[in-house]
C-alpha cells in the first residue's frame, strides 16, 4: 500500500498526533466487525422495511470484514484489514453522486438553482411540480417528488418517514427526507445531462487525475438504462438498498475524502472547484446537518462525540464512513466496522487540530 495519496507536501503528518492513542484507535476499530456480511444477500434483505419491494434488482458484493485507512496532511498513518478491498460503499455513493454533479457545475451546464426540466428532458421534471426542482433540491434531498423509478416507488423508502421532514409532494425545498428512490432520480437527471455514463464521468474527471486504483465500479439495476441519441447508456444507482451503488475501497475513498479536504485539488491541479466543494459543505435550509449530499456535524447532530469540524460520507447507519476533518488535516476511511462514533472520537482526540 502507498504511503501517501497526495504527491503535494503537507507537512509532517505525525506533528500533534498521540501514536499510541491512534494505534488504541484502530486495534478496537478492527475488533468491532458488524455481523452477516458474508452473506450479503441475506444481510441487504434485513435491511429493507418494506417487504413488498425487498426484491434486490441491483448486483451484490459480499463484506470482507473491517478495514480501513487513517491520512493525515496527505499520508497515511494508519490502517487495519485490507483497506485495498473493494466493498459495497452503500449510501455513501449519494457523496460521490455530487463530486459528479460538480463537475456538471465547473464544466457551465448546470446551475445550483436553476430548475432541472431546462438542461434534462424527463417526464419527471414535466408537471408543475416536477418544473419547480432544481438541482440542488435533487442535491440536498428536499425535492419531494413522488413517482416510482426502475420498479421502486419513493414511498417504500422507510428513511423517509424515519428521519424525514418531508410533506410527500409538497413544494420542492420545503422538506427534506433520506430517500434513495430520488436519489436515483438525481443520477439518472445528471445521465441525460452529460449524455454518457456517470462511472465514465468519476473515472476521467475525478478518479483518475487523484491517483486512484482502477478496482471500482459503480453499478445500477437490471432496467435502469436511459435512452439517449447514442443508444442505452446504462444508470446507476445512489445506495444500495436493492443492489447496485458504488464499489470502492478504503483507500481510494480516502483519496476522494482527501480532494476534498484540500478543497478539490490534487497536487498542483485543481480536479473539482472549491466553489463546490463549499457548496457541498453548506447547510440545507431544512436540514441544517446536511449538505449537497453530505453529512455536517456543525451542531452535534451527526456524530455527537464528533468534532464539529468534521463531514463525512456515511453509508449502512455508518459502517461505510469516510470523515474528513480540515481542521486537522485528517481523513478517516471505514468499511465494516461497528460504532464509528468511537472511533471518530478516539482518532480525533489522539489528532490535535492545526
Amino acid at each position: 500500500m502507498q504511503a501517501q495519496v497526495d504527491e503535494a507536501p503537507g507537512g509532517d503528518p505525525w506533528a500533534g498526533v498521540d501514536a499510541d492513542a491512534l494505534a488504541r484507535a484502530v486495534r478496537g476499530q478492527a475488533g468491532r466487525p458488524v455481523l452477516g456480511v458474508e452473506d450479503m444477500a441475506t444481510y441487504l434483505a434485513e435491511q429493507v422495511a418494506d417487504t413488498s419491494h425487498r426484491e434486490v434488482v441491483g448486483p451484490l458484493l459480499n463484506g470482507g470484514g473491517p478495514s480501513g485507512v487513517i491520512v493525515r496532511r496527505g499520508r497515511i498513518v494508519a490502517s487495519w484489514g485490507d483497506p485495498t478491498r473493494v466493498e459495497m460503499a452503500f449510501s455513501a455513493t449519494k457523496s460521490v453522486l455530487s463530486l459528479v454533479a460538480g463537475v456538471a457545475f465547473d464544466d457551465g451546464v448546470m446551475a445550483l438553482d436553476e430548475p432541472v426540466y431546462r438542461s434534462v428532458r424527463l417526464p419527471q421534471f414535466a408537471d408543475p411540480h416536477g418544473r419547480g426542482i432544481t438541482w440542488r433540491h435533487l442535491l440536498d434531498q428536499t425535492s419531494q417528488w413522488e413517482g416510482a423509478l426502475w420498479g421502486k416507488p419513493t414511498r417504500v423508502d422507510a428513511q423517509s418517514t424515519r428521519e424525514g421532514t418531508e410533506s410527500p409532494g409538497g413544494p420542492p425545498g420545503e422538506g427534506w427526507a433520506y430517500n434513495d428512490v430520488r436519489v436515483n432520480l438525481t443520477a439518472l437527471a445528471l445521465t441525460v445531462l452529460f449524455g454518457r455514463s456517470l462511472p465514465d464521468v468519476l473515472r476521467t474527471r475525478v478518479l483518475d487525475p487523484i491517483g486512484s486504483s482502477s478496482s471500482w465500479s459503480w453499478h445500477g439495476y437490471r432496467a435502469s438504462y436511459a435512452e439517449l441519441d447514442g443508444g442505452r447508456v446504462p444508470v446507476v444507482s445512489g445506495g444500495a438498498h436493492w443492489g447496485g451503488g458504488l464499489w470502492i475501497s478504503a483507500l481510494d475513498f480516502a483519496r476522494v475524502g482527501h480532494l476534498c479536504l484540500r478543497g478539490g485539488r490534487h497536487a498542483d491541479r485543481q480536479v473539482i472547484s472549491r466553489r463546490w466543494i463549499d457548496a457541498l459543505w453548506t447547510p440545507c435550509r431544512v436540514k441544517p446537518n446536511y449538505g449537497l449530499s453530505w453529512w455536517l456535524n456543525d451542531d452535534r447532530t451527526v456524530w455527537p462525540t464528533a468534532p464539529t469540524t468534521g463531514r463525512c460520507a456515511r453509508g449502512n447507519g455508518g459502517s461505510h464512513l469516510l470523515w474528513v476533518d480540515p481542521a486537522r488535516d485528517l481523513v478517516i476511511s471505514s468499511r465494516w466496522g461497528a460504532d464509528v462514533a468511537t472511533l471518530i472520537a478516539e482518532v480525533s482526540a489522539a489528532v490535535r487540530p492545526g
